[in-house]
């Protein structure tokens, strides 16, 4: 077994910090300086034409390219590959793990018994501010785990890690910066309602007009009022009229998918 030697000075097993970018510069400097500390750092790029390379580079990142994107699942299984340590720690480019998580990961490592993989609370932010309800918190993700105990589902968005083994709990959150601006926010409710339209759209299921009203209005429902979201003041009116809109328009694309691939009258009467 491989092992490194923690903050701590006592020895652990190695542990690669592996994530997927593509034009992530905004917050890839603090990123890759949390996981600094890991033996080796995998980039997966998708092509990105901002400084995300340079920054790579800048921290001794093993960074590649697979611009033939097939979706998030896919691409974060194709980075896992490419990692070399015992353990994995899968980041996102707007995530960070703080000092006091670094303490908790590597306690981890050193007693990970027979545990396959640990999960920790993540603690999100919207245009600044920090969000702790309407589902937002505790938020728990799956990111350390044994190399070869662990894949990512291949869903185009939304992926899911899936666990060979028990996997345990850490009460220290990463930090997540969701969105930085509106128009940021506005921009990926566009692209994500579009991947997810397809992804259930290749999954056999249809929308109609009505199904988008009614899932947007109990997106709503279910994130100011169920999770409580109006506890987070404005900031939770707008999460929640986000989700509604993006939920929204993920069915109604859904709907323009199945309707543009029926065949036309005039081709069914042919």
């Amino acid at each position: 077994m491989n092992v490194s030697v923690s903050a701590a000075g006592a020895p652990r097993p190695t542990v690669s910090a592996v994530l997927i970018t593509r034009n992530a510069a905004a917050h890839l400097r603090e990123c890759l300086s949390s996981v600094s500390w890991m033996d080796e750092i995998v980039v997966l790029d998708g092509g990105s034409t901002d400084e995300t390379a340079v920054l790579c580079r800048e921290f001794g990142a093993r960074f590649e390219q697979a611009r033939d994107w097939q979706g998030f699942g896919i691409q974060k299984n194709r980075a896992l590959e490419r990692a070399r340590s015992e353990w994995i720690f899968s980041i996102d480019a707007d995530e960070v793990c703080t000092p006091e998580l670094r303490r908790a990961l590597e306690h981890a490592l050193r007693t990970a018994g027979t545990a396959a993989a640990y999960e920790m609370p993540r603690c999100s932010s919207f245009c600044g501010r920090v969000v702790r309800h309407g589902g937002w918190w505790p938020d728990y993700v799956t990111r350390l785990f044994r190399r070869g105990q662990a894949r990512f589902s291949d869903s185009r968005v939304h992926e899911r890690l899936q666990v060979d083994g028990p996997v345990a709990r850490l009460n220290v959150p990463l930090r997540h910066y969701s969105y930085d601006t509106l128009e940021q926010a506005l921009e990926k409710m566009d692209r994500y309602s579009t991947l997810g339209a397809r992804q259930a759209f290749e999954a056999g299921r249809r929308s109609t007009p009505l199904a988008a009203v009614l899932h947007g209005f109990w997106a709503f429902v279910r994130t100011y009022l169920v999770r409580l979201g109006f506890l987070d003041g404005w900031t939770g009116l707008v999460l929640a009229r986000y989700n509604a809109h993006t939920t929204y328009y993920r069915y109604l694309k859904l709907w323009y998918l199945g309707r543009n691939a029926q065949p036309s009258q005039r081709d069914t009467a042919s």
